[in-house]
C-alpha cells in the first residue's frame, strides 16, 4: 500500500514538474501560467491532454512536437524527473503512509510542495535568464507567512515553527517531541 501512495507522489512530483517548465518559460515573457491554454514555442499549436502527460508524452515522441517535429528542449523531460524524486524523496523523509497521516502532516506536505515549487521555478527562471522575479519571491513569501500563520494557530508554541524552514527534512512530530522534551525538563527542574 505504501508503494501504491510514494508512486502517486511521484507522479504528482511529475505533474508539478510540467507546470515548473510552463512557469520558467512563460514568467520572463509576462505570459500567463494559469489560464492560457499550454502551446509550442515553435508552431504555438495548442497541445492537447496527450502532449502534456509527463515524461511519457516526451519518450513516446521522441522528444519533438507533435505537430512541427521540432525538437522539444530535454530540460522539460529532466525538471519533470527531477520534481517527481525531489517530491518522492520528500514523502519517504516524513516516512508518509496510511498509518500516520493526519491533517497536520498534509498540511506540511502542501506548504512544503508550494514552497519547493517557488525553489524550483526561482532556479530554472535564474538558470535560463539569470534574473529572478519579484512576483515569485512574493508567492514565496506569502506562503512562509501562511505557513508561520498556520503553524501559530494550530499549536500553541509557534516559535518552534518560525525558526524552521518547512523544506527541512524533520517533520511535525520529531520537532514536536524534541521541544516537548525540554519544555517537560524545564517543568521538572
Amino acid at each position: 500500500m505504501e508503494f501504491i501512495i510514494y508512486l502517486l507522489i511521484f507522479i504528482m512530483g511529475t505533474l508539478f514538474g510540467s507546470f515548473f517548465t510552463l512557469a520558467v518559460y512563460r514568467i520572463p515573457l509576462g505570459l500567463n501560467i494559469l489560464y492560457e491554454h499550454s502551446f509550442c514555442p515553435n508552431c504555438n499549436s495548442k497541445l492537447k491532454f496527450k502532449d502534456l502527460i509527463p515524461i511519457v508524452s516526451y519518450l513516446s515522441l521522441g522528444g519533438k512536437c507533435r505537430y512541427c517535429k521540432e525538437k522539444v528542449r530535454i530540460r522539460y523531460l529532466l525538471l519533470e524527473i527531477l520534481s517527481g524524486t525531489v517530491f518522492l524523496l520528500f514523502a519517504l523523509s516524513l516516512k508518509v503512509n496510511f498509518a500516520n497521516i493526519g491533517t497536520n502532516e498534509i498540511i506540511y506536505f502542501l506548504f512544503s510542495t508550494l514552497y519547493m515549487a517557488v525553489l524550483f521555478i526561482i532556479a530554472g527562471i535564474d538558470k535560463e535568464k539569470f534574473q529572478i522575479h519579484k512576483s515569485v519571491l512574493f508567492f514565496g513569501l506569502v506562503t512562509m507567512i501562511a505557513f508561520m500563520i498556520y503553524a501559530c494557530i494550530s499549536r500553541r508554541k509557534c516559535y518552534i515553527y518560525i525558526y524552521h524552514n518547512p523544506c527541512t527534512s524533520r517533520n511535525f512530530a520529531s520537532i514536536r517531541q524534541l521541544y516537548t522534551k525540554k519544555e517537560i525538563n524545564r517543568k521538572l527542574y
